[in-house]
């Protein structure tokens, strides 16, 4: 994949912590006067302008789940930088901290699109990055956030949302999205009922945009997340056998963005 570059966020200072092949750097950045702390994640051995991709954190914060998906990322070339849509010092440690912090977001949208922003052109800036395609993941929250950043019509090959929430109050603004869209679902996710699948199904095809939705079998929500426990009858776990397909599904996914563009 190939990436649009825009411009890098005011402020920005970046601490590298080298190892072997794959690199994590972490990056203090700005929005809105704000700091945010990412990490960009790619393999030092390679040369030249490489594909690109943003995360999007889970509802806890960019953490160890986020950079380890964007050393596997890594791995296969891509140069990952992992968001932070929080800002520097939010790290909510409760449920009911999480629950504020989410309902901030999903109450705020333009905020939310424009906190993303802000991690996207900090990717697309760096050297390393190819110019004139990128794509974003979110994972649960992120996955909403990657969707938002996507509506607002930022210059996006492909948006993938995993176990992702699928609602805005703006679905008009679907007729923005320049790139292909993935939603990886779990098919028994009681936090993202059928119904919101139908619309968002409805949605995207009411503004013609290429859109591949994928329900994993018995999967719940957080599927992919080797951290969320292995009982699905609290609605959300790891299921390694959907974590597997959806890996599958979504190099795929990349792989087919790329060279159908």
């Amino acid at each position: 994949m190939k990436h649009y570059m825009g411009l890098l966020a005011a402020g920005l200072m970046a601490i590298s912590a080298a190892r072997a092949g794959i690199v994590e750097e972490t990056v203090i950045y700005e929005h809105a006067g704000t700091p945010c702390e990412g990490t960009l994640v790619m393999d030092d051995t390679a040369s030249g302008p490489r594909p690109g991709i943003v995360i999007f954190h889970q509802w806890s914060g960019p953490s160890d789940y986020e950079r380890k998906r964007a050393s596997m990322l890594a791995e296969l070339g891509y140069v990952v930088f992992v968001a932070d849509i929080y800002s520097k010092d939010v790290r909510p440690q409760t449920l009911e901290e999480r629950q504020v912090l989410v309902g901030a977001y999903r109450a705020d949208r333009a905020m939310t699109r424009a906190r993303a922003r802000a991690a996207l052109d900090v990717l697309t800036a760096r050297p390393e990055v190819e110019p004139s395609r990128i794509g974003a993941i979110g994972y649960c929250f992120g996955g909403m956030v990657a969707l938002e950043l996507a509506r607002s019509g930022a210059p996006l090959a492909a948006t993938v949302s995993i176990h992702g929430s699928l609602n805005t109050p703006n679905p008009a603004d679907a007729a923005n999205i320049k790139g292909k869209v993935l939603v990886q679902h779990g098919a028994i996710d009681p936090y993202v009922p059928a119904e919101e699948v139908a619309s968002f199904r409805k949605e995207m095809a009411d503004a013609n945009v290429n859109t591949r939705v994928i329900e994993y079998e018995n999967a719940v929500h957080s599927f992919t997340d080797w951290n969320a426990g292995d009982d699905p009858s609290t609605g959300a776990a790891y299921n390694e056998e959907a974590d597997r397909k959806s890996w599958n599904d979504l190099i795929e996914f990349l792989h087919f963005t790329a060279q159908a563009e």
